[in-house]
């Protein structure tokens, strides 16, 4: 085994692309192939800017914790719950059931 690709293997390749695509729509797709990586490996440049300029402005400030407020509403039950049970369901488009 040579390598992965011998000459006739491209040659069978070519053959093949232009019997599926036709000699007129090759060199449209070649065109639209090229702009399309234009495209990304400017948008790629773009982002190693932006991340070479966060990196640069990425201090923080220190910030200071805020415990969590007291609830001032007594529960019938003693035990905390983040979930409403007198407030009306809203995820049922149905309607209450009969």
């Amino acid at each position: 085994m040579r390598g992965l690709f011998e000459g006739w293997h491209i040659v069978i390749l070519i053959v093949l692309l232009v019997a599926l695509f036709g000699a007129k729509r090759l060199p449209d797709a070649a065109r639209s192939l090229g702009r399309s990586a234009r495209v990304f490996r400017s948008e790629v440049d773009e982002m190693k800017r932006e991340a070479k300029a966060s990196d640069a402005s990425s201090t923080t400030v220190p910030g200071q914790t805020v415990p969590p407020a007291a609830s001032s509403t007594p529960t019938s039950t003693g035990a905390e719950s983040p979930i409403q049970e007198n407030a009306p369901r809203t995820d049922n488009p149905s309607g209450p059931v009969a």
